[in-house]
């Protein structure tokens, strides 16, 4: 060890105090870059091992191979495991709509391809046997060709030539190029439904459907899914049978360990690794702030003594090693315990979020601490580079000062009296004590400036972190009344007595405090021109001179003249459809409550039993003009659809069967102002209409007004339930109905999810945020107590002469409490200005992300609890730095040169 290294040694250990909190701020820099990648690489293997459980734990897929290729891949190092399916053939698909996708491709799988590749019931079961089938959904939602279970479908089975080539899934339909060359007939009967399995790429020509496979089959097409030993090999492991068969890659599941080659993946990868390096850059910034000031301070104490030695020889490099050196010593000793402690706090933290992260993801797949070393060793050169670059710049100041003013020491304070000149407005109002506190303050304006910026950027980081919570909390708010029931059952073509039985079973499930059942169904009905509001003509493109625009009014599909085609005969309506001044063809949709919900509804609003009940009562209706601007808040903001409050009307089922619309029905309507109960979750759109025309009917009149056997108009039946537990109920009722052995295509959709995904999402938001925050403004604390205590120790000698010349205790005080005030108001004057700005730019941010209807807040809380945080971390660093000054003695701290 040479010389410089231990005067490098010696500098440590006289001024312990300072080297301590030098230390604690390298720990608290080195855990925070150790927390954050930890932590990244963590959240990565968890969504890896969540997206392999959903999409299959395979790397890459051929989907058109012999049994040769199979066994050779068997024989492969690199190869872990294989999984097969066979391809079976296609067929024709009859009234596709997708003209990229005519077929159906028919896949046999063994038992284990089933575990391999996992596959999402939405309905039904899995196959069994060669004789039944599974159906992908996106035969019905892209190809719009619906099949349900207990289906029997007969196909005629081939392939797909392109001259002498067989082609497969993995090429693209091209019309006019290819024949379907039938082999064979199968018959098959739907078990179930089914997501659209992984494999199934948008570019592929056949909607997938799933069987047993056949033992007797002798074809030899093979789908086959290889997993790797090591995944990162994938591309150079595809690449070499890139000229003998073409493949897919699981991007679903590569771009977590980013290797993905989709051009959207690069893009999340590049996200992920910019916000990581914007936190790591932030949190080196702060640690730079403190450590440069540590070997600033530590250099100003050692200015005469760094003259000396260049004047004995030293050279500007050997005095730079030597500051580099105390830096090493620092980090030898504050990384690894950094690394440890950035490894064990984040461990807590998955620790607490772990079971919220299932809640919002992949609730089978636990996240676990996964320590990488190569992000601990990436977080430990981080914080090497972190503590050279704030060793080095002081050192290399200080190595180029002239020998004799490092000696005289004549660098520290180059201010002309005006510098330092205050008012007499000032003096009068602070007294001495302040105008000396004020004098210091200019005097030390560059050595100060630190604390500062250190105390700014606490407290712009932890207001704005404050405002972004609030922002999620206040967006999850308006998510909280999503609906008016926790779990909903829909369907559109169950039979009424299947569902009602089903409902006998479900209100008995655990946490179900209240439930009901409900249909809606679509009609048409014959309005008077006269009773349309000047707002419904308006929105038709009439107005009150020349009445309904000549060819009728239809916002559902149904034409006037397609009413009078069907043989109605009404006032106003002729041959040719309606007369323009007459009447005008409207949707009315029906929503049939259970009786006890109705009841309660009139109830509410005050309406005579024995007149809305019954076979001839009356229905409720809430009929207004559609809000496009989302100004109002209440129904009764809304604008009116009829200029009455009641009227008769006449209803007609929305059908093409000619002899149900000859039939229209007369029913009493008196409009209210209420919101109708939500109905129960249904599939496809609904079609926008400038109005809402909605009836309130009891079940027990759905015989009457619902003729037997129409469906086609049923929007949406099902069942509502409210729960004290929504989770634990919906999961027995997903039980109840799977063993019920429905085969109508159903949805259950547990509502309280949405609102339980916002708190989860605002829980872990405000785990990681306040966690980083805290952890920042520790380093801004260190880094206020470690300038502050040793500036003060600084001016031991101008402390001593003030106190050897008189300054009582009390007014000695007063000067450090005016210091204290000075710091932390230039603190707030920079900082909360920066803090109000940062947090509209979140709000800002968040409205354009679609968080809508949210007003701009002020975390005025946050503001409260940074300002007397910034003045106590002052006042108590500052308090502390002068107990050690009084404790010296006067005439040897008068003495003492400091060197």
């Amino acid at each position: 060890m040479n010389i410089f290294h231990k005067v490098a040694l010696q500098g440590l250990k006289k001024n312990r105090t300072r080297t301590v909190v030098t230390v604690i701020g390298v720990i608290l820099s080195a855990a925070m870059i150790t927390a954050v990648a930890t932590f990244g690489v963590s959240l990565l293997d968890y969504m890896t091992k969540g997206a392999a459980q959903k999409y299959g734990d395979w790397q890459a897929a051929f989907l058109n191979v012999d049994s040769s290729f199979v066994r050779e891949q068997l024989l492969n190092k690199e190869v872990k495991n294989t999984v097969t399916f066979e391809n079976i053939g296609y067929a024709a698909l009859d009234g596709a709509e997708n003209p990229n996708k005519p077929y159906l491709f028919i896949a046999g799988f063994q038992p284990e391809t089933f575990d391999a590749l996992p596959i999402h019931l939405l309905s039904g079961r899995l196959p069994e046997n060669s004789g039944e089938i599974l159906v992908s959904g996106k035969v019905a939602s892209n190809g719009g060709v619906s099949y349900a279970v207990g289906d029997t479908l007969t196909l005629t089975v081939g392939a797909r030539m392109k001259g002498n080539e067989k082609l497969g899934q993995s090429d693209p339909y091209t019309a006019g190029d290819e024949t379907l060359l039938p082999e064979e007939k199968r018959t098959y009967r739907v078990v179930g439904i089914c997501q659209t399995p992984a494999f199934e790429k948008d570019s592929s020509p056949g909607y997938t459907l799933i069987t047993g496979a056949d033992p007797s089959d002798r074809a030899d097409s093979l789908s086959l899914f290889v997993t790797l030993k090591n995944p990162r090999q994938v591309h150079s492991y595809v690449d070499a049978g890139k000229g003998r068969h073409s493949y897919i890659l699981n991007n679903d599941v590569l771009r977590f360990m980013g290797l993905s080659d989709d051009p959207s993946d690069r893009l999340f990868n590049g996200l992920l690794y910019t916000v990581g390096g914007i936190v790591i850059a932030i949190i080196m910034i702060g640690s730079i702030f403190l450590i440069y000031n540590s070997f600033s301070i530590s250099l100003n104490e050692r200015t005469r003594q760094i003259g000396i030695l260049s004047s004995v020889g030293a050279t500007a490099k050997q005095l730079r090693a030597s500051v580099l050196f105390e830096g090493l010593c620092i980090g030898a000793v504050g990384i690894p315990l950094g690394v440890l402690a950035g490894i064990g706090s984040i461990g807590l933290v998955i620790i607490v979020v772990a079971k919220n992260f299932g809640n919002l993801l992949y609730a089978d797949v636990p996240l676990t601490l996964h320590i990488s070393v190569l992000a601990i060793a990436g977080a430990a050169a981080v914080s090497i580079v972190t503590i050279l670059i704030s060793a080095y710049i002081p050192a290399k100041k200080a190595a180029g000062t002239p020998v004799m003013e490092c000696i005289r020491q004549t660098n520290e304070v180059k201010l002309g009296a005006k510098a330092v000149k205050t008012s007499k407005l000032s003096q009068r109002i602070y007294g001495l004590e302040g105008t000396l506190a004020l004098k210091n303050f200019k005097r030390n304006r560059k050595r100060y400036r630190s604390i500062v910026l250190s105390l700014v950027l606490s407290i712009v980081l932890f207001i704005s972190t404050s405002a972004f919570v609030m922002e999620l909390k206040k967006a999850s708010e308006q998510t909280k009344v999503v609906t008016s029931y926790d779990i909903g059952f829909g369907s559109q073509d169950m039979d009424d007595g299947e569902m009602l039985q089903l409902y006998d079973k479900l209100k008995n499930t655990d946490g179900v405090y209240e439930s009901s059942y409900q249909s809606y169904i679509e009609y048409s009905c014959i309005v008077p021109a006269g009773r349309l509001t000047e707002d419904f003509r308006e929105s038709a493109g009439g107005d009150s001179s020349d009445g309904i625009a000549s060819n009728g009014i239809s916002t559902d599909g149904i034409l006037p003249s397609e009413i009078a085609s069907g043989g109605i005969s009404s006032s106003g309506i002729s041959s040719g459809g309606l007369t323009t001044d007459d009447s005008v063809a409207l949707s009315l949709g029906i929503q049939f409550l259970d009786d006890g919900t109705y009841r309660n509804i009139l109830d509410s609003l005050g309406l005579p039993l024995d007149e809305y009940t019954g076979q001839n009562g009356k229905l409720i209706a809430v009929a207004k003009m559609k809000d496009d601007g989302s100004q109002a808040e209440k129904v009764e903001q809304l604008r009116d659809l009829f200029t009455d409050s009641t009227m008769d009307l006449t209803i007609f089922p929305q059908t093409d069967n000619a002899s149900e619309m000859e039939t229209g029905q007369n029913v009493g309507i008196t409009l209210v102002d209420i919101v109708p109960p939500d109905t129960p979750p249904m599939t496809g759109t609904v079609q926008q209409k400038p109005y809402d025309f909605q009836a309130l009917a009891p079940w027990s009149l759905k015989d009457k007004l619902a003729p037997s056997g129409l469906t086609e108009d049923v929007r949406v039946k099902g069942l509502t339930f409210q729960s004290h537990n929504p989770s634990k109920s919906a999961a027995e009722m997903k039980t109840v109905i799977q063993g019920a052995g429905i085969t109508s295509a159903y949805i259950l959709l547990n509502t309280s999810e949405m609102l339980e995904e916002s708190r989860n999402y605002i829980f872990i938001a405000n785990v990681f945020a306040y966690t980083f925050i805290i952890m920042i403004s520790l380093i801004a604390a260190a880094n206020v107590f470690n300038t502050i205590s040793t500036n003060i120790k600084l001016r031991r000698q101008e402390l001593a002469m003030l106190r050897s010349v008189g300054m009582s205790d009390r007014d000695f005080n007063k000067m450090m409490r005016f210091e204290c005030v000075f710091y932390g108001m230039r603190a707030l004057l920079f900082g909360l200005p920066l803090a109000v700005v940062s947090s509209w730019l979140i709000h800002r941010g968040m409205f354009a992300a679609g968080a809508e209807g949210i007003d701009f807040t002020l975390p005025w809380v946050s503001i409260g609890i940074s300002v007397c945080s910034v003045l106590l971390v002052i006042f108590v660093t500052m308090m502390y730095a002068v107990s050690k000054i009084k404790k010296e003695n006067i005439i040897d701290a008068l003495r003492d040169d400091m060197t």
